[in-house]
């Protein structure tokens, strides 16, 4: 049977400007690693919106980062004073992994 090790999954909604600042902030809160996905389209509580491939002024990605609850509470407090100002959607959970020391 393989070994698994609980981990926190981080998700984070970020507009396409402010996502190499969360990078940073992963960086800076251990992480060693993390993926960024970039959207096309979605609804929220301000309606509809989908990506404007001309001006790329609405892009959007998911930042994905799996990492120990240390790390994860570190980066969690970090983004905490950009979460009303830059409207992110934060998602936190416990997901189990196999080679707990990637993460």
């Amino acid at each position: 049977m393989i070994e698994m090790t609980r981990r926190i999954r981080l998700e984070v909604l970020v507009d396409a400007p402010l996502a190499p600042r969360l990078s940073e902030l992963a960086d800076q809160s251990g992480f060693t690693g993390y993926t960024l996905y970039r959207t096309t389209s979605g609804k929220g509580r301000s309606g509809e919106w989908s990506e404007d491939l001309i001006s790329g002024a609405t892009a959007k990605y998911i930042f994905l980062a799996v990492a120990n609850s240390e790390r994860a509470d570190r980066f969690l407090e970090s983004i905490a004073p950009l979460l009303e100002s830059y409207g992110l959607v934060v998602l936190r959970s416990e997901v189990d992994v196999v080679r707990p020391e990637r993460f």
